[in-house]
């Protein structure tokens, strides 16, 4: 078991743990739940190894097989299959020495090399493999593909699969939905809990938490406390003791009330001196439970549209896609005050073609998009946090809004965002993923939209920040489009669901349970169409396969300019990336942060800003690609 025993953890001269207590037995499936910044991603740190406690002592079992997620991923040419092979050492090195053996002709060590593979199931690897990559999302063609021929978003999933196939006793996922869609996540979660080992998840996903733990270990206030149960029974057991401590904090502050009145009524005088003394001791020994005000200051409460005009926006036989290839038809779509509508469909299906042909980033090819005057967007997508001026304070950035208004009353605005004090003048640069969404989603409900488009608004914000924004959007008057993994957050806002598949944009008959009935029916029908397929007779079969050649090569031909343009996406994401791991690296030293070095880290920042936007760019050109052939892909 891992046990954890006055545990204290310092970086950057801030406790992040102060004397932390836990115990995680084997098999036990665990929540690391706390806010942003609370030292979750620390302590993963030091079950791996990478830290060094400050105090107290953590206790991992010697013999134990640690795996977690790699956070980069070089542009490889290794295919992706074997690229996620390499994630199971013991494969690995046991392969490794079978061809040193065949090498030395050594037949007892061949023997014993195969007697291990075949104990440690290596001669099913490469299927092992397949499966863990087509249930994350990737096609059987794509197996083969080049890891360098991949986006972000997609690596980081070959590095998920890498991890899950390591056969580890300690499982380490921080944040391993964040570039999954709906289909792969409820895969992941059959997979989580037949995994027979012990794993710790980092999630800011409370449906997905509910779903693979039964053990929740808080951190809060630098310390750690245990819980049974999965996310939602901790809620309720937190907010019981919460309540108590609450109802504790009252009582005593009302009996140091009272004794402190008796103090101040007769401490002058001398009949009463006595008494008075023995109150203040009293006071003295009153137990000092602290009050709760724990939680931020956040308000994501959406001022009342000043125009809500009906219909806001219409779209009537639209064609959208990009250049010559058409990614979506015949959409019809109507969105009236309060319409709450939630996206579903597979990663490159269209969702994000939607929501920017919806937000006019997009021309449609063909059919009309019928805006009302009086329309107000709120477009939040990933792609803003990196618009953001990286020199620039949150206080600069809403000052372009309203140049109007003054500065104390959009200080007054951010507080609510929880950009108090000096925080609102500082650059933005430095902020986490998490802060630079909050300010884009101070910038979009400053402005009083009518229409919110929202493209997993939820990314880089913590489970609070979350229901913050949940609370918000449920009050919310006007209509909104929302595109997200985060099955609570939808069920919370949305009322009605639009599936996104096959060039098409249709009313989903259901909800998200629905939906995984749907897909597994998709999966189903695919796989009896291959079967029937296969069935076909020689001559009919020999027929269609030639007939199949021809029309392949001519799309191979039509297809050569998008491949050209995925490709230099492809080489300059590896460029950039190169680049931004040396800039970031650079970063990572202490020395920097000293007074004589401000002008070189100020010239860093800026580089790691614009290498970021130029990354973003070059992943969306990627994407885009990807979207039109996807689209030939499923035709």
């Amino acid at each position: 078991m891992i046990q954890a025993d006055g545990l204290s953890l310092i970086r950057g001269g801030q406790h992040l743990l102060l004397n932390a207590q836990f115990t995680i037995f084997p098999g036990h499936r665990v929540g690391l739940v706390g806010a942003n910044g609370a030292g979750k991603s620390s302590l993963f740190a030091l079950f791996r190894g990478e830290l060094k406690e400050d105090a107290g002592q953590l206790s991992i079992p010697s013999a134990w097989r640690i795996a977690s997620v790699a956070q980069e991923t070089p542009a490889l040419d290794t295919p992706a299959r074997d690229y996620v092979i390499q994630g199971d050492s013991e494969y690995t090195q046991t392969r490794a020495a079978l061809d040193a053996a065949e090498r030395n002709n050594d037949g007892d060590a061949i023997a014993r090399c195969h007697g291990k593979l075949d104990a440690i199931g290596g001669y099913h690897i490469h299927a092992r493999a397949a499966q863990l990559l087509i249930g994350l999302g990737f096609t059987q063609a794509q197996l083969e593909h080049p890891v360098r021929s991949f986006s972000g978003g997609w690596r980081m999933r070959l590095n998920l699969a890498q991890a899950l196939i390591a056969r580890a006793d300690l499982l380490l996922l921080d944040e391993p939905t964040n570039h999954l869609d709906l289909d792969a996540i409820v895969w992941l979660e059959n997979w989580l809990k037949r995994f027979e080992g012990t794993s710790i998840v980092i999630s800011h996903d409370r449906e997905f938490l509910d779903g693979v733990v039964n053990q929740i270990i808080h951190i809060e206030h630098k310390v750690t406390q245990q819980y049974a149960g999965d996310y939602s029974s901790f809620q309720r057991q937190r907010s019981e003791r919460r309540s108590q401590q609450q109802q504790l904090f009252e009582k005593e502050q009302a009996q140091r009330a009272h004794l402190q009145k008796f103090v101040d009524r007769f401490r002058a005088k001398a009949s009463k001196a006595k008494q008075a003394q023995s109150r203040l001791k009293a006071i003295e020994k009153l137990t000092s439970t602290a009050p709760l005000g724990d939680h931020e200051p956040f308000d994501l409460s959406f001022p009342e549209p000043k125009k809500l005009p009906n219909p806001l926006i219409q779209l009537d036989q639209i064609q959208a896609g990009y250049g010559d290839t058409t990614i979506l038809r015949k959409v019809q779509l109507n969105l009236v005050p309060g319409s709450r509508i939630g996206l579903l469909g597979r990663n490159g299906a269209g969702k994000s073609t939607l929501m920017k042909l919806l937000a006019g980033e997009l021309h449609p090819l063909s059919g009309e998009r019928a805006a009302n005057p009086g329309l107000a967007i709120g477009y939040f997508a990933q792609h803003q946090l990196d618009t953001l001026q990286l020199d620039d304070s949150a206080l600069a950035h809403l000052q372009r809004v309203d140049r109007s208004a003054t500065e104390q009353d959009l200080r007054n605005f951010l507080g609510r965002f929880g950009f108090s004090g000096n925080r609102a003048y500082e650059p933005v640069g430095p902020f986490s993923g998490g802060e630079k969404a909050r300010l884009v989603l101070a910038l979009l409900i400053y402005q009083q939209p009518n229409l919110l488009l929202l493209d997993e608004p939820t990314n880089h914000l913590d489970l609070d920040m979350r229901e913050a924004l949940v609370i918000a959007l449920q009050e919310f008057s006007g209509a909104m489009v929302i595109v997200s993994h985060d099955r609570h957050f939808l069920r919370a806002t949305v009322d009605d669901y639009y599936l996104v598949a096959h060039g098409n944009v249709e009313a989903f008959p259901g909800d998200l349970d629905a939906y995984s009935q749907w897909l597994n029916e998709q999966l189903k029908q695919s796989q009896q169409a291959s079967v029937e397929t296969n069935k076909s007779d020689p001559e009919h079969s020999s027929q269609n396969r030639k007939a199949q050649r021809q029309a392949a090569a001519q799309q191979r031909q039509a297809l050569k300019p998008l491949r050209d343009r995925l490709r230099k996406a492809e080489q300059q994401m590896a460029s950039l990336g190169k680049e931004l791991a040396e800039v970031e690296a650079e970063l990572a030293e202490p020395a920097l942060y000293q007074a004589e070095n401000k002008s070189k880290l100020t010239s860093l920042l800026k580089r790691q800003g614009e290498l970021s936007t130029q990354m973003e760019q070059a992943e969306a050109d990627w994407l885009e690609v990807s979207e039109q052939l996807e689209v030939y892909d499923s035709e």
